[in-house]
């Protein structure tokens, strides 16, 4: 007799990058890269993601750029949740130490809190809702290059000690890292832009790529230097309840806060995907310049968020596209169509 599978629903985002995230940790975990091992690790992973800003540069059309300059509103409201409310609500967090979470992880929570936000799934998102696709890219676009000077800052700012890898040094090597690839890629648009538009589903494999192989080396070091020993199953879930409630928060600030500034439909989809939402391919390699050894177990709370943000967001974005448009009253929404 042959077996039914029943299909799963459509709300359901299974998402095969979180699957490969997943499966990164576990073969971290089981296959630590060590001694020279490491190193190399080490060494792809920095060039990995210096390529992965250089793609970023790219891929952004000036032109794109300046007209996204002229919704300076919505660039502040983005700005704000990212690097006020975000921040404001991980200094909040240190009230669960040592009840829900150890002092360890609650610093990993307050980092989080301070990364850039994303720029694919923020875009992505907001094309499949229907909102402002333009100003998402560019939302994301600003948020990212703000936080390569702004992230390093708030962290030695908040942080202190529990981060003390920050320096004038490591916001040098930060900058090499990130924003240098950056501009280099958006010098270099002009030649390579139309190529990369072509090759764009094979980049986006690369872009992946590079994140995984971030991951590998990060939770590598961890394993090798015994820090996952430090986290029980009870405090990964009080870190995943903390994280529901943190992720649940930054929705509704967004989304109501944007309403309550005078903002349309489309231009409050792409302040809700673009604020609540935080980089892992930016927060990593800062977290492995700040933390050093410990970067590890700082950012394990940027992970499990990333893995809930997508979760999550997928499904609004899908309800969000069947809602019907609202015109409030007074609206300052620009009507640019969105884009696929």
């Amino acid at each position: 007799m042959s077996r039914r599978t029943l299909p799963l629903p459509s709300w359901l985002p299974i998402d095969p990058y979180i699957m490969a995230l997943i499966g990164t940790v576990l073969l971290a975990a089981l296959l630590p890269a060590s001694g020279t091992a490491a190193e190399v690790a080490g060494g792809a992973s920095t060039g990995a993601v210096a390529f992965l800003f250089f793609l970023y540069g790219a891929r952004l059309s000036t032109a794109e750029a300046v007209e996204g300059l002229r919704h300076w509103r919505l660039h502040l409201t983005v700005l704000a949740c990212t690097f006020v409310a975000f921040p404001v609500l991980g200094l909040a967090s240190g009230g669960l130490v040592p009840y829900v979470l150890t002092p360890q992880l609650q610093s990993g929570f307050l980092f989080l809190c301070l990364v850039p936000s994303t720029i694919q799934s923020s875009i992505a998102f907001t094309s499949i809702a229907r909102g402002n696709v333009p100003a998402a890219i560019c939302a994301g676009s600003f948020s990212s290059l703000a936080g390569i000077f702004v992230t390093p800052l708030l962290a030695a700012a908040l942080l202190g000690n529990s981060g003390g890898g920050f320096s004038a040094d490591a916001l040098l090597r930060i900058g090499v890292q990130l924003l240098l690839p950056f501009v280099a890629g958006q010098l270099l648009r002009r030649w390579i832009g139309g190529f990369l538009a072509r090759h764009k589903k094979v980049l986006g494999l690369v872009d992946r790529g590079s994140i995984l192989l971030v991951v590998y080396t990060a939770f590598s070091e961890g394993v090798v230097a015994g820090i996952w020993h430090q986290v029980t199953p009870a405090r990964l879930g009080a870190l995943l309840a903390a994280e529901a409630v943190l992720l649940a928060l930054m929705l509704a600030v967004s989304w109501y806060g944007a309403k309550r500034l005078g903002f349309g439909r489309e231009d409050r989809i792409a302040i809700q995907f673009a604020g609540s939402k935080k980089s892992l391919a930016s927060g990593l390699p800062m977290a492995s310049v700040l933390f050093g050894a410990q970067a590890s177990l700082a950012v394990l709370p940027l992970m499990l968020f990333h893995q809930m943000q997508l979760m999550v967001c997928a499904v609004i974005a899908k309800r969000r596209a069947g809602d019907r448009p609202e015109v409030p009253d007074g609206a300052v929404a620009r009507t640019t169509a969105p884009v696929g």
